[in-house]
């Protein structure tokens, strides 16, 4: 079976699907491995440790893309290169299927069966497919890397002959991955931290790092069967925001991570809560490419808003891209091993698998995912 991996194209994607490591493990399960020349380096990876992995190195793109029985991706095709693969072929890769859905029909019409690692079902059988998790991770740790480089504060408590220099305080809103990855490194700098999030139940989790929970009374709440927060009403998004507001303005950080998926992000901080900021604190939004927690913040800038910096960077994952393609290239190894036949030595899902019937997309030139068809009715 012929594998292919291509250099990812999407303007400030620095990240690869395959690490030289994992390539080395799928050309042993007997992959034939290529990847398109260049496509680890702003990872690190060089051409020359592919090769030393066993993998071809091809310069070819076209050519790259019409050999492959398996196409691994980090962002989404391009229209332009779906006629490019063959019918039949696998292509794996975070495709955002819910806002493409001329990218999905593109694909079911070639003939082209596309799993989308969003769709990898939350499940223990599947965790260690969660793209969406081990990114996550990453993007809450670089988001504090980012808010204490910008920040006017140190974050640790430090005692010294000219006085004492209190910890920043943070606020962190949402406590997803992200969310607790943010909190642990906060707290590891020594910041003082407060999180929020409507899902009650993650409040011992909060409490187990150390930081300070935003107790909000909102009545009903929770989280759908995948593990993400349901969206709120608008009189709970007005009592949220009301509460949060003496936070945000006793904050020198504020993270925003709460996403709704496939939904745009709801705005959680308002021009209003901005305000009552001091001037020189950071405010962080992790969604800014689903649209945004905060009122006002532009997509990958860093913009100040009444003295307040407003760091609307994307793809924070990307600004850490070794660790951050180890661990994406450990998911998509981990979904072909699962469904390897090392007898055939292809990659042959079960189509009434239970993560391959979440993850398929498009199969036998139809659009098969029952999620998308959930969506539409």
């Amino acid at each position: 079976m012929n594998l292919a991996v291509p250099r990812e194209i999407q303007p400030g994607e620095t990240r690869v699907a395959l690490t030289p490591d994992t390539a080395a493990k799928l050309v042993r399960l007997g992959a034939r491995v290529a990847v398109e020349a260049d496509a680890g380096l702003f990872a690190g990876f060089p051409d020359e440790v592919y090769a030393k992995a066993g993998a071809a190195v091809v310069a070819d793109r076209q050519a790259l893309l019409q050999g492959a029985d398996l196409v691994l991706r980090v962002r989404k095709p391009p229209l332009t290169e779906v006629p490019l693969l063959k019918r039949g072929a696998f292509h794996v890769s975070l495709l955002d299927p819910f806002n493409e859905p001329e990218l999905v029909r593109a694909l079911a019409a070639q003939g082209v069966s596309a799993i989308s690692m969003e769709f990898i079902p939350r499940t223990t059988r599947a965790q260690k497919m969660d793209v969406i998790s081990s990114q996550a991770n990453l993007g809450g740790y670089e988001a504090v890397i980012l808010a204490a480089r910008y920040s006017r504060k140190i974050f640790p408590m430090m005692t010294t002959a000219a006085g004492t220099i209190f910890p920043a305080k943070v606020f962190i809103i949402g406590v997803g991955v992200a969310g607790l990855q943010a909190i642990a490194t906060a707290r590891r700098l020594g910041a003082k931290v407060i999180a929020y999030d409507p899902r009650p139940a993650v409040e011992e989790q909060v409490k187990s790092l150390g930081a300070q929970f935003l107790r909000i009374d909102l009545d009903a709440t929770g989280q759908t069967k995948d593990g993400y927060a349901r969206a709120l009403t608008a009189e709970q998004i007005e009592r949220q925001r009301a509460a949060m507001t003496q936070t945000c303005a006793d904050a020198d950080v504020v993270i925003t991570t709460a996403q709704v998926f496939g939904k745009p992000a709801p705005l959680l901080v308002t021009k209003e809560m901005l305000a009552a900021m001091p001037p020189g604190s950071v405010v962080v939004d992790l969604a800014v490419e689903s649209g945004g927690n905060v009122e006002g913040v532009e997509y990958d800038r860093v913009t100040v808003s009444g003295g307040v910096q407003l760091i609307g960077l994307a793809n924070l994952p990307g600004r850490v891209p070794t660790h951050a393609s180890q661990v994406y290239a450990a998911n998509l190894a981990a979904l072909v091993e699962e469904f390897w036949d090392p007898a055939a030595k292809v990659f042959a899902p079960r189509l009434d698998d239970e993560i391959i019937k979440g993850c398929l997309v498009t199969h036998g030139g139809r659009i098969v995912s029952e999620r998308l068809a959930d969506r539409k009715n």
